[in-house]
């Protein structure tokens, strides 16, 4: 992997990790545009992720602190009942079982199917038109509150997004949407659901890195890392201030052409 290769997919998934458009999606068409093996990446894979995980605690380290503080009253045992934000990590921990499972069972399938240009198109064209029923259904539905139902049905589709063309927080944003979750809160709940998710997508990854045998020089993975995070942080913050006043048909629209621009 050349410089120019970490720069090109560090910031592509910066970017894309957290606007609603599939960042591995995008680094299957970036590695396979740019005439890289995606075997040999797993590890660069790893690295960038890292650097979106930080981007997310950074720009959530009011709630990431909260939340920690929570889960030191509720092991001290000195935690109220009606603490928002001990309900948030219940939310989070409810969210996240589909995930785990459907990872467990089904990474390997998921990796060796679906993680082709081919299919990455043909699921960013599904999705795109799933997020314009989500805005659809939204209209009708909107201003309900989270509840723990509602957080399990949104991890569901989570556990959907290990597959490639997928976006992880377009379709928990498009999950809250369907159930009346105003936007804003739908995405401040996906990013927040998302940090164990990338977390344990690194993780696994990482412990299978051994058998892959492959390796990439320091600077490569520095890099990636850097970039991802700093774009990662950029991209947050566009998305959240965007779903203020807009909706996801924009993305919808992109992806559904990037979809079938794959089988032009």
């Amino acid at each position: 992997m050349e410089f120019s290769d970490s720069l090109i997919l560090g910031i592509l998934q910066g970017i894309t990790e957290f606007l609603p458009v599939s960042s591995s999606g995008h680094l299957v068409l970036g590695e396979y545009y740019l005439g890289l093996n995606v075997e040999t990446l797993k590890s660069f894979d790893v690295v960038v992720h890292l650097g979106t995980l930080l981007a997310i605690l950074v720009y959530f380290k009011k709630d990431v602190w909260e939340i920690l503080k929570a889960l030191g009253r509720l092991f001290c045992r000195k935690f109220e009942k009606k603490d928002p934000y001990l309900k948030l990590i219940l939310f989070i921990v409810i969210g996240t079982v589909p995930a785990v499972i459907f990872a467990i069972l089904g990474e390997k399938w998921i990796d060796n199917t679906f993680r082709n240009v081919k299919a990455v198109g043909i699921w960013m064209f599904i999705v795109g038109i799933i997020y314009l029923i989500g805005e659809f259904a939204y209209k009708r539905r909107k201003n309900h509150k989270m509840n723990y139902r509602k957080a399990f049905v949104i991890g569901m589709v989570q556990a959907l997004a290990l597959i490639p063309g997928v976006s992880r927080s377009g379709s928990t944003i498009t999950a809250g949407l369907f159930q009346g979750i105003e936007r804003s809160s739908a995405a401040r709940f996906s990013f927040l659901l998302g940090i164990p998710a990338i977390v344990g997508a690194g993780l696994f990854t990482a412990v299978n890195l051994p058998e892959n045998g492959i390796e990439i020089s320091i600077i490569p993975l520095f890099t990636g890392f850097f970039t991802s995070f700093i774009f990662g942080l950029l991209s947050v913050a566009f998305l959240m201030r965007f779903l203020k006043r807009n909706s996801l048909i924009v993305f919808s629209i992109y992806l559904i052409a990037l979809g079938i621009s794959v089988f032009v």
